[in-house]
């Protein structure tokens, strides 16, 4: 069997996007390095969305947003995003930069194949694919298990799931300078259900139907709210470009306690997505270069994950979702209707210092989260 220093199993955003900083970093050159996928990565299969105050991958924005809207049946408030800006980039284009990159480092292979199994032997480590058997000094996985999270009830587990469809209509309804975060004025139906819109001119966007709850609706479902909210923007003809489906894991399950000295879980099986929102890619940029500066000092991999306050936030709103699916809009939109938009930015950002913390929780509806809390401690 071949080896290894470093194996990637599953080569998605967070195990490409840390190849991507061992690379920049330069430190990684003498570390032979295996990325596996059954995943060529050769196609646009999603999307990813950040705000950013401070040039993050400009060059790979394929759509950029000054302000954005934020709604429900009551009211409509435009945020001003400066001094941050909304940015879309698209999978394939990550992909491209990255592959690039790589493609001129000897010590970095992809392979194209299914990860099968893999496991800790004393002092290495062996992976298994369909086709080949590998071992490693250590092995980092993005292969998210479900059932992991579903065979416990101690901590929620919830999706982010939509469906979005990109269009081009015939009529000019769309402000490409200006985003929707989020349009609570959808039928909620005893769920948190929101549309989201990325307009690129004034007759082309990208509308999601987007769901923070516990199950997942049938295809028809998702396409036929859009086509409401379509004809609820006036659109009288249009021409579907493209679609998009996504699933994200919304939990705050301590995925770090089955990290051991040589496997450490990375992305949303190492718990990197932002648990509240289902952010991931801005959450898997810090993550992701945290970790490489981790890797040129420390050899044990279970020294690397710190929880910290905002895990412990993130598991109140979580409490309170699984509960009260049906009052995610409440939640969302008093922490919106006058909140400063700077603020709320900074601690979904986890950069928010506790006086700033207080600021965008108080906003909240308080005895929610005081019985969540009462319902943690007790």
């Amino acid at each position: 069997m071949k080896h290894y220093h470093y194996i990637f199993t599953g080569a998605g955003l967070s195990a490409l996007m840390t190849v991507y900083e061992m690379v920049l970093s330069g430190k990684f050159k003498d570390k032979s390095i295996l990325l596996i996928d059954e995943n060529s990565k050769k196609t646009n299969d999603r999307t990813w969305c950040f705000w950013d105050d401070k040039g993050l991958y400009d060059d790979m924005a394929s759509a950029k947003w000054q302000s954005a809207w934020f709604k429900n049946k009551v009211f409509e408030r435009q945020l001003n995003l400066s001094p941050y800006q909304y940015k879309m980039v698209k999978g394939l284009d990550f992909y491209n930069k990255v592959f690039k990159l790589i493609s001129k480092e000897e010590n970095i292979t992809f392979l194209n194949q299914k990860v099968l199994d893999f496991q800790e032997l004393g002092h290495h480590c062996v992976v298994k694919t369909v086709e080949e058997s590998f071992t490693c000094n250590q092995i980092f996985n993005s292969i998210f298990n479900p059932e992991v999270v579903k065979n416990q009830t101690k901590y929620p587990f919830l999706h982010q799931h939509f469906i979005g469809w990109f269009i081009q209509s015939k009529e000019p309804v769309f402000h490409p300078d200006c985003a929707t975060f989020m349009d609570f004025s959808v039928e909620q139906k005893g769920n948190t259900r929101f549309m989201y819109v990325l307009p690129t001119s004034q007759t082309e966007a990208l509308l999601e139907y987007t769901l923070f709850s516990k199950d997942l609706l049938p295809v028809a479902e998702y396409e036929t709210e859009i086509k409401n909210y379509i004809n609820k923007l006036g659109i009288t003809s249009y021409e579907l470009l493209e679609k998009e489906q996504g699933n994200i894991p919304m939990t705050c399950y301590p995925f770090w306690q089955h990290n051991s000295k040589n496997i450490l879980n990375i992305g949303s099986a190492g718990g990197w997505t932002k648990a509240s929102t289902g952010y991931t890619f801005k959450n898997t940029t810090k993550k992701s270069k945290a970790l490489v500066q981790f890797l040129s000092k420390e050899n044990d991999l279970t020294k690397f994950h710190k929880a910290d306050k905002f895990w412990f936030y993130d598991l109140l709103l979580l409490d309170i979702l699984d509960q009260k699916n049906h009052l995610g809009s409440t939640i969302f939109s008093a922490m919106f209707e006058k909140g400063n938009t700077t603020v709320i930015f900074k601690f979904l950002d986890e950069e928010t210092s506790f006086w700033e913390d207080l600021q965008v929780i108080w906003k909240c509806p308080k005895m929610l989260f005081i019985k969540a809390l009462f319902g943690r401690i007790f």
